[in-house]
C-alpha cells in the first residue's frame, strides 16, 4: 500500500493502486463443492426430530391456496408457516436470503459482489452467531423452528435444488429482522461503493441520482376510530405497495395465542402486515431521517495506518476483511476479498470532496426480531406500544386499529437524537463530535397521532404533519430530520376521501382505496391548457394539439379501462418529467411542485406533442383506452418476468401512485413491448373490522402460489385488477366448505427422502 501523510487525501491517492487493498484480487477457488454437491449431513437424528414436530402441526389450504397453519406451540406453527411458504416459492425465499446474508453473487455472479459486499459491511455471520446464543430462549427457539422447516422441506422435497443454501442455520433470520422492502441499507449507491473499493472512477446511475421515472416504494395505510364508522368498530386499510409476489398470505395459529393473519415477507417467520383478532397494524415507508452520512477527515502516518480526526484526537480506523464468493461463467466458484474500512459512525461507504463518508444505519438484530414477532400477538395499543420499546423498527411508520376503538399513526420508533443546527439530509463532518447520535428519542418525544378527535390517521408514504387532519403532530414542534419527504399526490387524495364519508363501512373503505381521482393530474392539466389557449392562432402547435387538449379539457381526471384521457395524460406526465428531473433536483423542490410551478409552457405543449407522437406510433393511434395500454400479466414463477404483448393479460384500470391514485399499478414497458406490464404497487391489499367478531377482506397479486402449475398461481388476477376483495376466512368455521385440503407437513411424501442432499452447515463455498 502506498502511504501519504496528508489530511483529507482523496481514497485514490492515499491507497495507491487496487493491489493495497486486494480488492479485486479473484482468487480461484479451485475444487470447491457447489450447493448441488455438497456434503452429506452429519447428523441423521434431525429428520427424525423434524419428523416429530410436523406431527404438532396441521396446514389447511383454503380454495384460494392460502395456508392456515395450526401449531401447538409457536415454535410449531412457525416450522409449519415456513415448510407452507417453501410449498409456494422456495425461489424467493432463498433468494431473500442469499441478499440478507451478502451472498447473491455465490448464485448470480461478479456482478452482484458489490450488493454482497455492502450488505457485509453491517451483517457479519459470526456477530449474528453470537447474537443468535444471547437471544432470549424462547426467540431461540423459533429461530430453530424457522430453520427446521425450512430444512424439513428440502429433506422431504429432494426435487427442490437449492442454488447456494443448502441447509439453513437457526441464526440466520437475525439478517433479515424486519420485513420492509429494500431496507435502509439501499440508500447507500453501489456505483460509489465500488468506486470506493476497486479505486476506480464509476459514475453514477440516473437512478441512484433519482432522475428516472419510477414507481415510488412505499405503501398506504389508513384506521379508521368507531365514532367515524357505521356500526361503531374500527377499522384499518392494509395496502402496501411492494414488488409483485414480494409476500406470502398466511394464517398462523397456535395453542400460546398466536393467531396472526396477513402477509409475510417470503422466509420470514411473522406477519409483517397484517392482524389478529383483537390488533391490526400497516407499514408503509417511512420519510424519516434516520440514516445519516458523516464525512471523516483522513489521516495517514508513516507506518500506513489510518486514523480519523474527531474533535482533537485522531481515532484508529477499523479495518476488516471480507472475503466474498462468486459464481464463474463456468458454474464454479471464485473468492475475491476486500479491505473495508469504518469509523465509530459506521463503515466507509464512499468518498466525496477527499473525505471518506461513514454510514450509520440501525443494527439491531436481535431486537429488531423480537418486536417483528412480538407484536403480531399484542391485545390493544397498550401492548402493541411496550413491544415498540424495542425501538428496532427504523424505515417505517404505522397505521394501527383494535378491538378497542382505538386507532393511531406512529413514525419509526429507532429516531437517533441529533443537534438539528445541522442539515442531516448531506454529509455532516464527522470530525466535529456535535455531529455524533446522542441516544435515541424516547416513544413520547416522536410524531404521532393517537386517538385523534377526527376519527381517522393515514400516510401514504408523505410528511406526517397531515396524518390526523387538524389533530396533525405540529411540524414546527419537532428537529427538521423527523420528514424529508414532504407531500405527494397521494396525500391530498387520502384527505378527500377520508373527509368525503362520514361513517365508513368496511366496503366504503375499499371504495375509497380504490377511489379513482388523480389529484396530480387535477393539479398539472390546467397548466397545460392553459398554456395551449396563450398560443396564437397562427402557431402550428394550435392546430396540431387542438383535439389532444379538447380531450384533457373536457376530462375529469379520473382514471379508467376504457379512459383515452387517461393514457394521454400518463404519456404527457412521463414525457414532461424526465427532461425536468435534474432541474428539480437542483432546485431542492419536489417534482410534482416544480412540474405545477417551474415547467414553461412551451415543455408542457411540447411534452404533449411527445405523448400524442408516442401513442399513435406503438397503438396506432393518439386516442387508445387506459386498459389496452396498462396491463397485468404473470407468465412464470421467475422473480424477473419477461414480457410478451402475444401472450394474456389483463386490463388494470388505475395508474402509477405518481399521479395520486391510492391504489398503485407501477407499469412501463419492456424489451419488445408495446404495452405496459406492472411489477409493483398493489400487492397485498385487506380492510379489516374489529368488532365483536373480526371481519376481513384481501386480495393478493396473481395468486398464492409461485408455481405456474398450479391453480393458485393467477387465480386472483381478475380481482385484484378490479379491486374486488374476496372474504377472508379468519375462523375455523368461516373455512367450512372452503377447505382445498388439510395435512401435516412431508404428509404423503415418502420418507425415503435423505438427506444426503443437504450439508452439516458448511453450505457454501464461503464457508467450508
Amino acid at each position: 500500500m502506498d502511504h501519504v501523510h496528508v489530511d483529507g487525501l482523496s481514497r485514490r491517492r492515499v491507497l495507491g493502486g487496487a493491489a493495497g487493498l486486494a480488492a479485486g484480487a479473484a482468487a480461484v477457488a479451485a475444487g470447491l463443492p457447489t450447493a448441488a454437491s455438497a456434503a452429506p449431513a452429519k447428523h441423521s437424528h434431525d429428520l427424525a426430530r423434524w419428523r416429530r414436530q410436523a406431527a404438532q402441526v396441521t396446514i389447511t389450504r383454503d380454495d384460494w391456496g392460502i395456508p392456515h397453519v395450526v401449531g401447538k406451540t409457536d415454535a410449531d406453527a412457525v416450522f409449519g408457516m415456513m415448510y407452507a411458504q417453501a410449498e409456494d416459492d422456495f425461489n424467493r425465499i432463498e433468494r431473500n436470503y442469499l441478499v440478507s446474508l451478502g451472498r447473491l453473487a455465490e448464485a448470480e455472479g461478479e456482478s452482484a459482489i458489490w450488493q454482497d459486499l455492502r450488505q457485509r459491511l453491517y451483517i457479519d455471520p459470526e456477530e449474528l452467531k453470537r447474537d443468535y446464543a444471547k437471544c432470549p430462549s424462547w426467540l431461540r427457539k423459533l429461530m430453530q423452528a424457522w430453520a427446521d422447516g425450512l430444512n424439513y422441506f428440502l429433506a422431504t422435497h429432494p426435487d427442490v435444488r437449492p442454488r447456494v443454501i443448502t441447509r439453513f442455520e437457526p441464526w440466520m433470520p437475525l439478517s433479515f429482522s424486519e420485513g420492509s422492502i429494500g431496507g435502509d441499507i439501499e440508500r447507500v449507491p453501489l456505483t460509489q461503493l465500488e468506486a470506493f473499493y476497486a479505486n476506480r472512477t464509476v459514475p453514477m446511475t440516473d437512478e441512484e441520482r433519482g432522475l428516472l421515472f419510477r414507481e415510488p416504494k412505499g405503501s398506504n395505510g389508513m384506521a379508521i376510530a368507531p365514532s367515524h364508522t357505521r356500526d361503531g368498530h374500527a377499522l384499518l386499510l392494509i395496502n402496501p405497495h411492494t414488488s409483485f409476489f414480494f409476500r406470502s398470505e398466511q394464517h398462523v395459529t397456535s395453542r400460546d395465542g398466536l393467531n396472526a393473519y396477513g402477509a409475510a415477507t417470503w422466509g420470514q417467520f411473522f406477519i409483517y402486515q397484517g392482524f389478529n383478532a383483537n390488533t391490526g397494524w400497516m407499514h408503509t415507508s417511512s420519510g424519516v431521517d434516520n440514516v445519516d452520512e458523516f464525512a471523516e477527515t483522513i489521516v495517514t502516518r508513516s507506518d500506513g495506518r489510518h486514523y480519523y480526526r474527531y474533535g482533537n484526537a485522531l481515532r484508529p480506523v477499523t479495518k476488516k476483511t471480507i472475503t466474498l464468493s462468486y459464481r464463474t461463467a463456468d458454474g464454479g466458484q471464485a473468492r475475491r476479498s476486500f479491505t473495508t474500512f469504518a469509523t465509530h459512525h459506521g463503515p466507509i461507504v464512499r468518498e466525496a470532496d477527499g473525505k471518506w463518508i461513514a454510514f450509520a444505519l440501525m443494527n439491531k438484530p436481535v431486537e429488531a426480531l423480537q418486536q417483528s414477532f412480538l407484536r403480531t400477538k399484542t391485545r390493544d395499543y397498550a401492548d402493541f406500544l411496550q413491544v415498540a420499546g424495542f425501538k428496532a423498527n427504523s424505515s417505517n411508520n404505522t397505521l394501527f386499529a383494535d378491538s378497542k376503538g382505538e386507532i393511531a399513526f406512529l413514525v419509526p420508533q429507532f429516531m437517533p437524537v441529533r443537534n438539528d443546527r445541522f442539515d442531516y439530509r448531506k454529509p455532516v463532518d464527522g470530525s466535529d463530535p456535535a455531529t455524533d447520535w446522542r441516544g435515541l428519542h424516547s416513544l413520547r418525544s416522536l410524531p404521532q397521532a393517537v386517538n385523534p378527535r377526527n376519527g381517522w390517521a393515514f400516510n401514504t408514504n408523505n410528511w406526517p404533519w397531515t396524518a390526523a387532519g387538524a389533530d396533525s403532530p405540529k411540524a414546527s414542534d419537532y428537529p427538521r430530520y423527523f420528514d424529508q419527504a414532504g407531500e405527494n399526490p397521494r396525500g391530498p387524495q387520502a384527505i378527500r376521501v377520508l373527509t368525503a364519508q362520514p361513517r365508513f363501512t368496511p366496503q366504503t373503505l375499499i371504495a375509497a382505496a380504490f377511489d379513482t381521482y388523480l389529484t396530480a393530474f387535477a393539479r398539472l392539466v390546467p397548466g397545460l391548457v392553459a398554456a395551449w389557449d396563450k398560443l396564437p392562432d397562427g402557431d402550428p402547435q394550435k392546430a396540431a394539439l387542438a383535439d389532444p387538449i379538447g380531450l384533457l379539457r373536457d376530462w375529469n381526471y379520473r382514471w379508467a379501462a376504457d379512459s383515452t384521457a387517461t393514457s394521454l395524460a400518463v404519456f404527457w406526465g412521463e414525457a414532461l418529467w424526465a427532461p425536468l428531473a435534474q432541474a428539480a433536483r437542483d432546485a431542492g423542490m419536489s417534482m410534482w411542485d416544480y412540474l405545477a410551478e417551474r415547467a414553461t409552457d412551451a415543455q408542457r405543449l411540447t411534452a404533449l406533442a411527445a405523448a400524442a407522437d408516442r401513442l399513435t406510433q406503438d397503438f396506432g393511434s393518439w386516442q387508445v383506452p387506459w386498459g389496452e395500454i396498462n396491463r397485468f400479466q404473470r407468465n412464470d414463477g421467475a422473480i424477473v418476468q419477461t414480457f410478451d404483448d402475444t401472450k394474456p393479460s389483463l386490463p388494470v384500470p388505475f395508474t402509477s401512485a405518481q399521479w395520486g391514485s391510492l391504489a398503485s399499478f407501477g407499469a412501463r414497458r419492456y424489451p419488445g413491448t408495446k404495452r405496459y406490464y406492472g411489477t409493483s404497487g398493489n400487492s397485498f391489499v385487506a380492510v379489516v373490522e374489529f368488532g365483536p367478531r373480526l371481519r376481513a377482506w384481501a386480495v393478493t397479486a396473481g395468486g398464492a402460489s409461485g408455481h405456474p402449475d398450479s391453480p393458485h398461481f393467477n387465480d386472483q388476477a381478475e380481482r385484484y385488477a378490479s379491486g374486488d376483495l374476496r372474504p377472508v376466512y379468519f375462523y375455523p368455521e368461516d373455512l367450512k366448505g372452503h377447505i382445498e385440503r388439510s395435512y401435516r407437513p412431508g404428509a404423503g411424501i415418502p420418507h425415503q427422502a435423505s438427506l444426503a442432499s443437504m450439508s452439516d452447515g458448511t453450505d457454501s463455498p464461503a464457508e467450508s
